[in-house]
């Protein structure tokens, strides 16, 4: 039961976005912008981004929404997001895409975590700076989700397929449908 009354039984932050427009339509937006907007990273890339970052911070509704909605993108691979989720250095991704979900993680522990040998690191393995900065605000913005989520005691379902049929409507879907 959530810590406050919700007039929703949905879960995780889709009951918070049902509830509370005023903030839903910027948290929304930004999730849009961040995961669907224009950039070299793929939309799969990105939601590995947060899927890591929320399985780290142990969110349950956010790793499971995210990384179902990667699985998604990615041609159904779900066992790619589990790897990233328990291990991303073994993780069969690019070395490109490693340096920068290592740089997510520095980010979920704090922001500085990350050193400038993370950056020259994620540099020479081909990312750039929008990418690098891309990766640094998802990291940081699922950070704030998933303290939303999860500080206000929301529910997450135990059964997967909600999270796959979740995954499914964000990946097709986008973000905007909650603002």
């Amino acid at each position: 039961m959530a810590h406050i009354e919700l007039q929703n039984q949905l879960p995780g932050i889709v009951g918070l976005l049902t509830q509370f427009k005023e903030t839903a339509k910027p948290l929304s937006e930004l999730a849009q912008v961040l995961l669907r907007g224009d950039s070299t990273l793929t939309e799969g890339e990105r939601e590995l981004i947060a899927s890591l970052v929320s399985a780290r911070n142990e969110c349950k509704f956010c790793m499971n929404s995210h990384g179902a909605t990667a699985s998604h993108l990615l041609d159904g691979n779900k066992k790619l997001v589990k790897q990233v989720q328990d291990d991303y250095r073994s993780a069969p991704v690019s070395a490109k895409m490693k340096a920068l979900l290592h740089i997510a993680a520095q980010v979920q522990q704090g922001g500085k975590h990350v050193t400038e040998r993370d950056i020259v690191d994620a540099r020479e393995q081909g990312a750039t700076d929008q990418e690098i900065h891309d990766t640094v605000l998802i990291a940081a913005a699922f950070c704030m989700y998933n303290r939303y989520v999860d500080g206000l005691g929301t529910f997450a379902p135990d059964n997967q397929e909600v999270y796959d049929q979740h995954g499914k409507e964000l990946a097709t879907e986008g973000y905007l449908r909650f603002s």
